[in-house]
C-alpha cells in the first residue's frame, strides 16, 4: 500500500506524462528572512501556479499563510531542514519537522538539505538516513537536495563533486535528487548517468537574463535531466506566471530557449 501511495503522490509534483518536473522552493525566509518575492506568500504562489509550476516547497509554518483555497492546484513539498545566514554554521543544517507532521499538513512530498564536505556531514546524512526510512514508511516520495559545500570543497560546481553529490542522495533513498547545474549538457550528462532516480537542477543565484536561465535549463534537460527546481529566479522575475510558462515549454515539450523566450515576449 505503502508503494501506491508513493506512485499516487509522486504523480502530484510530477508531471505523469512527461516524467519530468517544475519545482519553485519558496522555503529562502528561514535562511535570509522575507526576501523580494516571498513576503505575500499566497501572491507568491498564486502567480507560480497559474504559469504551470509543479510544486512548491515551503516551510511547515507557510503552508497556511500559502493556502489559496482557489485557482489550479499544485504540489506541496515540506522541507524539512534548516539553518540560518545569521549563524556561525550557516552549512549546518538541523531537521526543523518530520515526515509524519508534514502528512498532516497535507504535503504530497517532503524534501531535505545535505551540505557535503564540512564538519556537520556526518549529522547531516544521518538525519538523511532517518528522513528517509520514515518517508519510505510513510509512502511519502523525498527530495534531497546535495550540494558540496564546505572546508573541503574547492569548487562546488565541479562535475566531479556534483555526480558524487547525486549518487549520494541516489544511494540514501531519495526518490528525487536536486543538484546544482555544472555548466555544460556534456558534464552534467555525467552527473545524470551516474544517478538512478531523477535530478533536477538547482536556479543557483538570481542571474542576470531570462536567456541565460533558459539556456541553463535546456542544457540540462538534453542531459537528460528531469526538470528543475529554481527559486529566486522565478519568484523574483517581474513576470513570475510567464516565467514558469517558458520554463515548462522547455521542460515538458522539448521547446527551444527561443521559443521560450517569446513565451516571455
Amino acid at each position: 500500500m505503502t508503494i501506491l501511495g508513493k506512485q499516487i503522490r509522486m504523480e502530484r509534483i510530477i508531471n505523469r506524462n512527461t516524467g519530468k518536473t517544475v519545482i519553485v522552493p519558496m522555503d529562502h525566509g528561514i535562511s535570509v528572512g522575507p526576501i523580494a518575492g516571498l513576503t505575500d506568500m499566497k501572491t507568491a504562489i498564486q502567480q507560480v501556479s497559474e504559469g504551470g509550476a509543479n510544486a512548491i516547497v515551503e516551510h511547515k509554518g507557510l503552508v497556511s499563510a500559502g493556502h489559496r483555497r482557489r485557482g489550479r492546484d499544485i504540489g506541496l513539498i515540506i522541507h524539512l531542514s534548516a539553518s540560518t545566514s545569521l549563524s556561525v554554521y550557516p552549512n549546518a543544517k538541523t531537521l526543523v519537522c518530520s515526515v509524519e507532521e508534514a502528512i498532516k499538513l497535507g504535503a504530497d512530498a517532503v524534501s531535505i538539505h545535505v551540505n557535503l564536505g564540512n564538519g556537520q556531514e556526518r549529522e547531516m546524512l544521518r538525519d538523511f538516513g532517518q528522513v528517509s526510512y520514515e518517508a519510505r514508511t510513510w509512502g511519502m516520495p523525498l527530495l534531497a537536495m546535495i550540494y558540496p559545500r564546505g572546508e573541503k570543497i574547492r569548487d562546488e560546481y565541479d562535475v566531479a563533486v556534483i555526480k558524487h553529490a547525486a549518487r549520494v542522495g541516489n544511494e540514501m533513498g531519495a526518490d528525487i535528487v536536486k543538484v546544482s547545474y555544472t555548466g555544460s549538457p556534456e558534464s552534467f550528462r555525467k552527473v545524470v548517468e551516474g544517478c538512478s532516480v531523477p535530478v533536477v537542477i538547482a536556479g543557483g543565484p538570481k542571474m542576470d537574463s531570462d536567456r541565460e536561465i533558459l539556456e541553463m535549463v535546456k542544457g540540462s534537460i538534453d542531459a537528460g535531466g528531469a526538470g528543475v527546481s529554481i527559486g529566486r529566479n522565478v519568484f523574483q522575475h517581474p513576470a513570475p506566471a510567464r516565467m514558469v510558462q517558458a520554463i515548462s515549454t522547455i521542460v515538458h515539450d522539448g521547446s527551444s530557449v527561443d521559443a521560450a523566450l517569446k513565451v516571455l515576449g
